[in-house]
């Protein structure tokens, strides 16, 4: 594994870079140092938030005015979230397999095509094949989630089969319908809300993605394994009513 690179955030962050790219084995190294990073439990970090191939760690800056040690708050968390991070480096930790195989796989429900995804048609004749083999070939795919971002809850999943790549729109939407189940170039995602939006439409889940209510507010969590079911409008229905 190549040397990180930490930097600062803004004022009460720090950024650590274990890589440039979009890949499934960086994308595991920074899931793996995150979860090293909580279970330090280092006294003033407020939170850690995983990315494709880096670590946000957010600090609070008079926690680490009252540290002992030399410098300022800013260098002192620099310092104690870096040893952390040089320690996960040289112990060669490539992967969460342990937190990895606890959480279970995660079946998400999608009514495929029609109104609930009208792009189907589009990534079907961008992949030269017809719509079924697209649900096929999606509902087939075995995905992770690689990050949350853009907005709370929405998850960015690796795994999507190749042949299923397929350029954004040029015109993004200006209104993407919530549980919206779509593709971004190399990647999939679903829409937690309604929101504007340039990601190919194929599908649309009724669960819901973010419940602020919930004590787990996100439904899918960095990590977690993915699969999608394909329903009928009228199982899509069911679910909400």
């Amino acid at each position: 594994m190549s040397p990180f690179a930490l930097e600062p955030l803004g004022d009460s962050a720090l950024l650590i870079r274990l890589g440039d790219g979009i890949d499934t084995a960086t994308n595991r190294s920074a899931l793996a140092l995150a979860e090293m990073l909580r279970a330090a439990a280092l006294p003033g970090i407020c939170d850690i938030a995983p990315a494709y191939a880096s670590v946000c760690v957010h600090y609070d800056i008079a926690a680490f005015a009252n540290a002992t040690g030399a410098g300022s708050p800013h260098q002192l968390a620099a310092q104690r979230v870096g040893e952390i991070a040089a320690r996960f480096l040289e112990a060669k930790v490539t992967a969460t397999d342990a937190l990895i195989a606890e959480m279970s796989m995660l079946e998400i429900p999608v009514c495929y095509g029609g109104e609930f995804g009208p792009d189907l048609g589009d990534v079907a004749t961008h992949a030269g094949v017809d719509q079924r083999a697209v649900i096929h070939s999606h509902t087939n795919g075995d995905y992770r989630v690689a990050m949350l971002g853009f907005m709370p809850g929405f998850p960015y999943l690796l795994g999507l089969d190749e042949s299923l790549h397929t350029p954004r729109r040029a015109s993004p939407r200006t209104r993407v319908p919530a549980g919206s189940v779509a593709i971004g170039g190399a990647q999939t995602g679903i829409y937690p809300r309604e929101l504007p939006g340039g990601w190919q439409l194929i599908g649309r889940t009724p669960l819901v993605l973010f419940d602020p209510e919930r004590g787990q507010p996100a439904l899918l969590q960095p990590g977690q394994r993915v699969r999608f079911r394909a329903i009928d409008a009228s199982e899509f229905a069911a679910f909400t009513q």
